[in-house]
């Protein structure tokens, strides 16, 4: 059993009561086939397979209602010291128990922000509703959007460490691909170099591994969620990556920039160097005015500025994601108020936030100049979770 899980759940309870919500049900089945993205916080790793009911309440109690078959590997998450099993239906077992707690309130695991809170289907709502729709619940129900949000934000001390050592990880493969790239090579001959590392570390990919990492070689690379092309490292280029690791189950998310000197060039030209300067500050900047309260709104009009008032057209992304068991770890970001990112760029930063900060630039005729750094939120700031990159590497 972690104790990490059992930290979350206790963490839970203390959310429940600062927010005056009576009670949490995260209401789930068959995970296997695609499990609450909740679920390794409050439960493990460990799947459900019969409609289950996991309730958590202000009161302090922690109950899971479970197929039989699932009982004894709920009881050993350590998680719940009530387990009710059942045979035919949760639904006498949910009913007893909502009665005998009486909640004014009950959080649903479903978001229309969040993706990460989202994890109940229309489908097994349904159900749900039609378990409750005799009952005077019916009319008791919420999104736990704020609950989850709260719960993934603010990472334990635990947590923490974890991501940091992600992020060293992440900054010994990095230096080894340093060494290893050579004009002439692939992006995806570089690409592969760099998965091997995985395996020798033994870690995984913090995203999926088509595209972890990303590598832009000069200008003409495709910039996003893109997987490795052969395009080549070139003299008078840039070289960007994008690349994280999942170790211990929690993840790193950071970007490097290489410049690759022309025949007869000793430093970067000019436009290379102001753009990445340009980021750098960005960088700085942005995470100078993280502390907790500040909106993510308002960090990222902060990085925002920095390159539109340096004359570079504005990324056409958030400045940053929290970042933990899921490089986008869901709740709050570092964004603007577009339309696609829902209510989470105005959600106040708290202690213990893990965010990345990713301003990018493109460097017309040398390529992509992206920096991105993993940060803690403090409750007097924000510190980095590794050593921020301050100079242009030169090859």
């Amino acid at each position: 059993m972690s104790t990490l899980v059992q930290e979350k759940v206790g963490q839970a309870i203390g959310i429940l009561q600062e927010t005056g919500i009576d009670l949490w049900l995260t209401f789930v089945r068959e995970t296997s086939a695609g499990g609450d993205p909740v679920l390794p916080l409050i439960y493990g790793e460990g799947d459900l397979t019969w409609q289950s009911a996991l309730i958590l309440t202000r009161s302090g109690e922690r109950i899971a209602i479970v197929g039989r078959f699932d009982a004894e590997a709920a009881r050993a998450t350590g998680a719940y010291p009530t387990v009710i099993p059942y045979d035919q239906s949760c639904k006498p077992e949910l009913l007893r128990v909502l009665d005998r707690l009486a909640p004014a309130q009950i959080a649903l695991n479903y978001s229309q922000n969040d993706v990460l809170a989202d994890g109940l289907g229309h489908g097994l709502y349904q159900v749900l509703d039609r378990y409750l729709d005799d009952s005077v619940y019916s009319e008791c129900t919420l999104s736990a959007e704020q609950v989850i949000a709260l719960l993934r934000g603010r990472k334990t001390p635990a947590e923490v460490d974890r991501i940091r050592a992600a992020v060293d990880t992440t900054r010994q493969i990095y230096e080894r691909t340093f060494d290893y790239v050579q004009p002439g090579m692939t992006e995806i001959e570089i690409g592969r170099f760099m998965q091997a590392q995985l395996q020798e570390f033994g870690v995984g990919p913090a995203w999926h591994l088509d595209h972890c990492p990303t590598v832009n070689a000069g200008p003409d690379s495709p910039i996003g969620h893109v997987g490795q092309t052969s395009h080549q490292v070139a003299r008078g280029q840039l070289l960007h990556f994008d690349f994280g690791v999942r170790q211990d189950s929690y993840c790193s998310d950071i970007q490097r920039v290489m410049y690759f000197l022309a025949p007869g060039e000793h430093t970067p030209p000019s436009p290379v160097q102001r753009g990445f300067d340009t980021v750098v500050r960005a960088v700085r900047d942005a995470v100078g005015a993280m502390r907790p309260g500040v909106l993510g709104k308002e960090v990222d009009a902060v990085a925002r500025g920095v390159i539109t008032n340096a004359g570079y057209p504005e990324f056409r992304y958030a400045t940053g994601h929290q970042l933990g068991r899921l490089a986008h770890d869901g709740a709050g970001i570092l964004g603007p108020e577009w339309e696609r990112y829902g209510d989470t760029p105005n959600r106040p930063l708290e202690a213990g936030q893990v965010y990345t900060v990713e301003p990018g630039l493109m460097v017309e005729g040398y390529g992509y100049v992206g920096l991105e750094e993993d940060v803690v939120v403090t409750e007097t700031g924000a510190e980095f979770l590794g050593d921020p990159q301050l100079k242009l590497i030169l090859r």
